[in-house]
């Protein structure tokens, strides 16, 4: 795990410039060289300068706490922080790993470093995703390697889902999980209607065509006004030209694929959409049923939508598959039993629901990674076409506050 994070994360940073190691300072986005560093200080930190006793060690790098601490190091202040070069930030990564590796090898049997590496390694693979949007953010060329090459179309129409009492959340059987994905608690989830796909370019091209962005009809109040104050009237990097949307993927530009899911949209443009198709966000307990349960099964819940085999090529688009997203009528292979496609993998979706603690919520030793987030993001589900395969299953949890389009979110809907 940590030698795959590794890898994908210096493939990501492979052929940067001077200048694009910095770039500009927006709040979206880290800075490409503090972000290696901090990668470098958190596998330090938690997999070798905890001691026992609860006191940290000193690290291979002088100020590191004082560079790199995301709890500690405001986010504006990155950009004039004094940063080691490129050269010596890797370098600075591949001693660390290295200590790493001889720890491991002597202490192989340690329960608590086998969790912090754990930990170190799928948090690295949640910045390569969010260094693979960064990409795409400031209009860089996108990762090296990947390729298309899944054909699909349109997948329409809505799933019945019969609902009934449920576990939401993750069970605790010994793997490891995030802390806010625990414990698993009863539920009761009313029968309703999903859309076995995400909503598509073509159908969200409509309600833009349509004056959607323009009618204030559509939005909520806090919709409305950061609809006004950003000025929006489309998606994030669309363009129309000549009668014909185009949309920027990382430095190029293309004509919008029709049956592509929507992607770079915020909560608030999902909920404006839904209220002009009359159509619903899931809630959380909605999505996780769906994907999880099997009709006339009750009590049964499995971890992936299709079952319990790990993801590959032919059931999910994850990171290493296609490399962006692919039409939403691909992959059948991967449908939940329900017959909704794609619930893990092209494009996150959001959720109705707030990011809130489950029922006896007790923070892991990560503190900083749900709790200061707990009730002003919302819920996202399902994973991206750039999420990597190990990180992602049918209780994991995603937040972003509800004005975020940068990300590699979509959305699904359900009948009213």
């Amino acid at each position: 795990m940590l030698d795959a994070a590794r890898t994908r994360t210096l493939a990501l940073v492979d052929g940067l410039s001077g200048a694009q190691w910095l770039g500009p300072r927006l709040a979206i986005v880290n800075p490409p060289l503090w972000e290696l560093g901090h990668l470098g200080w958190f596998q330090e930190y938690w997999c070798l300068r905890r001691r026992p006793d609860g006191t940290v060690s000193g690290s291979l790098l002088p100020q590191a706490d004082a560079l790199y601490d995301s709890a500690r190091v405001a986010h504006d202040s990155r950009w004039d922080l004094p940063l080691p070069d490129a050269a010596a930030t890797l370098r600075y990564l591949g001693d660390v790993r290295a200590a790493v590796d001889e720890r491991l090898m002597h202490k192989r049997g340690d329960p608590g470093l086998h969790y912090f590496a754990q930990l170190s390694a799928l948090h690295e693979e949640m910045h390569a995703e969010a260094l693979t949007y960064t990409r795409q953010t400031l209009a860089y060329p996108g990762p090296a390697g990947v390729t298309h090459g899944i054909q699909g179309g349109s997948c329409p129409g809505d799933a019945e889902i019969a609902g009934g009492p449920f576990q939401l959340g993750a069970k605790d059987d010994g793997q490891f999980v995030f802390d806010n994905e625990k414990w698993e608690h009863a539920v009761d989830v009313q029968p309703f209607r999903m859309a076995r796909a995400a909503v598509t370019n073509a159908q969200f091209a409509e309600f833009v065509d349509a004056g959607g962005y323009g009618e204030q009809r559509w939005w909520d109040e806090p919709g409305w006004a950061w609809r006004s104050g950003e000025g929006a009237t489309a998606p994030l990097y669309w363009r129309r030209e000549a009668g014909v949307w185009l949309r920027r993927h990382f430095d190029r530009e293309e004509i919008l694929a029709a049956d592509e899911p929507v992607i770079h949209v915020n909560w608030h443009e999902a909920a404006a959409w839904c209220r002009w198709a009359r159509r619903r966000l899931p809630t959380e307990a909605e999505w996780e049923f769906a994907a999880a349960t099997m009709p006339g099964m009750p009590g049964v819940k499995r971890p992936y939508p299709w079952g319990d085999a790990a993801p590959d090529t032919p059931i999910a688009n994850l990171y290493g598959n296609a490399g962006r997203c692919v039409p939403v009528g691909a992959l059948a292979l991967g449908d939940s039993a329900w017959g909704i496609r794609q619930m893990i993998g092209n494009v996150w979706e959001w959720t109705a629901d707030w990011f809130r603690p489950y029922p006896g919520f007790v923070r892991d030793p990560y503190a900083e990674y749900s709790e200061p987030w707990f009730g002003n993001h919302k819920v996202l589900r399902g994973g991206c076409h750039a999420t990597g395969p190990g990180l992602i299953r049918n209780t994991w949890r995603n937040f972003y506050t509800p004005d975020r389009r940068d990300v590699f979110a979509g959305f699904r809907t359900c009948a009213l």
